[in-house]
């Protein structure tokens, strides 16, 4: 197995499309369990060790910043927009929706590309995908970097925390969608809105997190 055409075949196969709880305006390729499918993805491509899938879930960040995009779409509306860490491109689906000028979706992972590119279809917006590794460039010239769900590590987080600073100097805004994650430098944030987001206990061991989308101060 191997090259998009396949992940693409294999997203489809093993996931179901399904509305998002907090945004039933998106819908996305959406796995129940998170090991079983792992595992499978393992297996078909013959390796281990790959990441967790990620892309296959919409996770609480996500979803908070989702809904405060669509519900304020003056926060993306006619702007360049990177949506960093896409996972299933959730949340450049709703830049997009909102009115985004162009929005630009980077995963490191392949199998996340080939999400954001099935769930843009079926969304039918339009989101270019990057597989780079941004946090080890420059923060590109965009008006806009959204982060849904990503301060879950601390070494992941240090890390993409001075990367935002760096962009928040360039004169983007920096929009963060979190659920408490442990490693979120609150005090280096606003508080924008507050979501009661339904999740699935594989994921989170709750129903519902209470999550909020932030602002880089």
């Amino acid at each position: 197995m191997s090259g998009v055409v396949d992940r693409q075949d294999f997203i489809v196969r093993n996931t179901r499309l399904m509305p998002v709880p907090l945004v039933p305006e998106i819908s996305l390729h959406i796995a129940h369990e998170a090991v079983p499918l792992w595992q499978k993805t393992e297996e078909e491509l013959g390796e281990m060790g790959l990441p967790p899938p990620f892309w296959a879930f919409a996770w609480a960040g996500g979803q908070a910043l989702a809904r405060y995009i669509l519900d304020n779409p003056v926060a993306v509306a006619g702007r360049t927009v990177l949506d960093l860490a896409a996972g299933s491109g959730l949340v450049a689906i709703a830049a997009r929706r909102a009115g985004a000028a162009c929005v630009l979706a980077a995963d490191i992972d392949d199998f996340a590309l080939a999400a954001v590119r099935i769930n843009a279809g079926v969304n039918k917006v339009d989101v270019a995908a990057c597989g780079e590794d941004l946090l080890d460039t420059s923060p590109p010239d965009v008006e806009v970097v959204l982060v849904g769900d990503l301060f879950y590590e601390k070494p992941v987080a240090d890390r993409l925390m001075a990367w935002l600073e760096k962009a928040g100097e360039q004169g983007t805004d920096v929009l963060i969608g979190d659920p408490g994650r442990s490693y979120l430098p609150r005090d280096r944030l606003v508080s924008c809105a507050s979501y009661q987001v339904p999740v699935t206990r594989d994921l989170e061991d709750a129903e519902i997190k209470d999550s909020q989308v932030w602002r880089l101060a």
